[in-house]
């Protein structure tokens, strides 16, 4: 980590057909090997199934929806004092909420068998509904924190 200056937070710029920053970090987080022209076939084609089978409305409407059930608002950050390292709950900023919810919904997508599109549209209906694999593992790191806040004076 530099010592000089903060890095400066990029802007991202919105994706062309939904014309959200949010999707756009979808896209980028889903690209793997620079491939960003098949990120972008797997996400618009989840965002399809999703509206298809919610019926709700706007895809993107569905996502934020889904985010909010799997944003995680605590986590454990290993902090060592003397000679033992303790768990220490943290806070986390709302960037690295997003940024988090969206690696953790990648990543299940990733683990389950099928097309890559078929998964993220499950994966991201599952968390719209409050269920699967992400909002298991948001409530995990909630618990942890919860188990390990005797140490949140060690907090720097």
């Amino acid at each position: 980590m530099s010592r000089r200056r903060r890095a400066e937070k990029r802007e991202i710029t919105p994706d062309p057909r939904y014309n959200s920053p949010l999707v756009s970090q979808l896209i980028n987080v889903t690209m793997l090997d620079g491939k960003k022209s098949v990120a972008l076939k797997i996400v618009y084609g989840a965002f399809e199934r999703v509206s298809e089978e919610l019926q709700k409305g706007d895809p993107v409407d569905l996502m934020l929806g889904a985010l909010e059930n799997i944003r995680p608002k605590l986590e454990v950050k290993s902090r060592r004092v003397g000679g033992a390292t303790y768990q220490v709950p943290l806070e986390i900023s709302f960037e690295r909420q997003t940024s988090l919810a969206l690696r953790w919904l990648i990543s299940a997508a990733r683990a389950r068998r099928g097309p890559m599109r078929e998964n993220l549209a499950a994966e991201i209906i599952d968390a719209y509904n409050n269920t699967g694999t992400v909002v298991k593992k948001k409530d995990d790191t909630h618990k942890m924190a919860q188990a390990n806040r005797a140490f949140a004076h060690l907090r720097w």
